[in-house]
């Protein structure tokens, strides 16, 4: 059954500024979010977002644009640009914002600094932008900055949890309190159920990563996703904190390794790059070989039970939805 076929379960912000069925939103994910796996989450009733990272080359990510335009036949998508915390030699986000505006992009995901500088190229192009932050005091900024809506991540989440390390319920609800923009939450989130939860606390929907890296469309190794299912909420570590850049990782050989290194060397960036850089994440998702590599993974891998199509996952996600709140609603009842 394809959720794109059923009447909503939800109305919220997010549903309306991304014309989807669903609240849900499946992050960027580096290396992994290509035309296929985001053109799977458009049918599928969500909005996905290409990594514009992923790409070496402008060229390759504009042919990546269209085919998932192709491919997503009409249906909302987007590209996350991240941006390091700080403005470094090399960096192309200029480059990468002229392109998404030249080939009619209409969402964008950013994250890292501020997107300010940006924004008036953006939205004079009618893209709305999506912004990810670590904290309440980011998300403020955010807003104040004029982006359209604003994630605020969890401890729990796969990737960069920020340096504060603040649990997802307590960070919902403080930016739901604080925010006029429509908010999305993230960390930790996989089930229906947690849909619910994050919705109650007064998000208008949710951002989900890791639960989604067990679908058919993430074009990983077998072996990756094999490992996943096995693992458990106890089998992800933080990294590069010395370098106040954290990470949640799947706990393997580079972590144990890099958090040596933290602990002997402190935050010596030069020692720590033969185990922290991209390339070797990659070649694990190549190779499926895990013991190598920061490999971001939530504490939510805990619910990925089966490799399985996207548009599988997102069903069973919306009946859990569905499910909690007929309890919800017999509990209030009582």
């Amino acid at each position: 059954m394809n959720p794109a076929d059923q009447p909503p379960t939800f109305r919220t912000r997010i549903t309306e500024l991304f014309d989807t069925r669903l609240p849900i939103v499946a992050s960027g994910l580096q290396w992994l979010s290509n035309a296929d796996y985001v053109a799977a989450a458009a049918h599928a009733g969500i909005i996905g977002f290409i990594t514009a990272a992923s790409f070496a080359e402008l060229d390759d990510l504009r042919r990546e644009i269209r085919r998932c335009r192709e491919l997503a036949d009409g249906k909302p998508f987007g590209v996350n640009i991240s941006m390091l915390p700080k403005l470094a030699k090399g960096d192309r986000v200029d480059a990468v914002v002229d392109l998404v505006c030249d080939e009619g992009v209409r969402f964008v995901e950013t994250a890292g600094r501020n997107p300010e500088p940006y924004l008036p190229r953006l939205h004079a192009a009618g893209i709305k932008v999506l912004h990810k932050v670590p904290t309440v005091r980011h998300a403020r900024s955010a807003q104040a900055a004029g982006v359209d809506a604003i994630t605020v991540v969890g401890a729990e989440c796969g990737g960069h949890p920020g340096t504060e390390l603040i649990g997802t319920m307590v960070q919902v609800a403080l930016a739901a309190r604080d925010l006029t923009v429509p908010l999305i939450a993230a960390g930790g989130i996989a089930t229906g159920a947690q849909l619910v939860a994050a919705l109650a606390l007064g998000a208008d929907g949710v951002a989900i990563g890791t639960r989604f890296l067990v679908a058919e469309e993430i074009w990983a190794h077998p072996d990756y996703k094999a490992r996943l299912i096995a693992a458990q909420e106890t089998d992800t570590a933080l990294v590069m904190e010395s370098l106040k850049n954290t990470v949640r990782a799947l706990r393997n050989d580079t972590t144990d390794t890099v958090r040596k290194i933290e602990i002997e060397a402190g935050g010596d960036l030069e020692t720590l790059m033969p185990h922290i850089a991209g390339r070797i994440g990659r070649q694990a998702y190549e190779s499926g070989n895990t013991r190598h590599g920061i490999l971001s993974l939530g504490q939510s891998v805990a619910f990925a039970d089966q490799v399985e199509p996207l548009n599988n996952i997102v069903c069973r996600l919306e009946a859990e939805a569905r499910i909690a709140l007929e309890q919800l609603d017999k509990k209030c009842s009582r």
